[in-house]
């Protein structure tokens, strides 16, 4: 029986030789991602496909320069049109506040003015009406200026005190910063009192029984006026007798400790002369009507300013 041979035409072809390497033929077949090739695309359209990539960078550059240089000469073109607007306008701001400082000064110097006319009104009074007492209460009410013996105190921050101490002391009576402070001030004063002064000023300022002495941060404010360190108190008295006994007194063995616990600088010294200004301005509490001579309206008088 004889054999036939297959039918080649129907066979199936035949398998390639890389057919188990479909993954790398894939790759090799395409190579450039379909993203990329429609960026080229796009470039080929936009005809900058062949620009080279530093030539895009450098005109990139080049168009921010000039943009850069428009908005600056625009800017430039601005600021020289509204400069002398500006100018003019600050030159009347200066007139204005000169101006009106110039006012604010002459009006406190019409303060400071009347201010003393009253005092000086008051200190006559005082001296006219007070009948036999009435050199003692001028005294006693600084309503005259006085001189004679007496002690001065000096008495400073510490050299190292903080600069960042806040304001009056709350639960001690210490300054733990190297700051003297308005208590500290007051048990001074009320200390040479109770030794003896007959008058009492600080820096300047009278005191009279109706001062004053408070804090306003780190200031120490006599009348509501500020005073500056060191502060020099005056007294007039017997000045070894009232000297000696202060620094005997609890106050002055205050002073001491804060000297000795916190730098706090002193310095008291008997004096052949001082001399005490008047009560800047007295407050007059008391009055009452003098009965004068026939034909004369009665006056008013100050009874004390105390």
């Amino acid at each position: 029986m004889s054999q036939q041979s297959p039918d080649r035409s129907t066979s199936p072809p035949p398998r390639r030789p890389d057919a188990s390497m479909s993954l790398l033929t894939n790759v090799m077949d395409h190579s450039l991602d379909d993203g990329y090739a429609e960026a080229t695309a796009r470039r080929q359209a936009d005809g900058t496909a062949g620009m080279p990539r530093s030539l895009r960078a450098k005109l990139g550059l080049a168009a921010g320069l000039v943009l850069a240089a428009l908005v600056v000469t625009v800017g430039a073109a601005q600021a020289r049109i509204e400069a002398p607007v500006i100018a003019k306008e600050r030159e009347e701001l200066i007139d204005r506040v000169e101006t009106e400082t110039s006012a604010a000064d002459e009006l406190e110097r019409n303060v400071e003015k009347l201010r003393a006319d009253v005092g000086e009104r008051q200190r006559k009074a005082l001296q006219q009406h007070g009948g036999d007492q009435g050199g003692l209460v001028a005294l006693l009410s600084g309503a005259t200026a006085v001189q004679g013996r007496g002690v001065k105190l000096v008495v400073d921050d510490a050299k190292d005190a903080d600069e960042g101490g806040g304001g009056p002391r709350e639960s001690t009576s210490f300054s733990d910063t190297g700051r003297l402070r308005d208590r500290d001030m007051q048990r001074i004063v009320n200390g040479l009192w109770s030794s003896g002064a007959e008058a009492v000023a600080i820096n300047g300022q009278r005191l009279t029984s109706l001062s004053a002495i408070r804090a306003a941060g780190d200031a120490i404010l006599v009348d509501n006026r500020p005073l500056v360190p060191p502060y020099t108190v005056l007294a007039v008295g017997d000045g070894q007798r009232l000297s000696a006994a202060f620094q005997d007194s609890a106050d002055g063995r205050y002073l001491h400790v804060l000297q000795e616990s916190y730098g706090i600088r002193t310095n008291i010294s008997a004096q052949e002369q001082v001399r005490l200004p008047a009560a800047p301005s007295l407050i007059v509490r008391t009055a009452e009507p003098l009965v004068a001579g026939a034909g004369r309206a009665p006056a008013n008088t100050g009874k004390g300013t105390s």
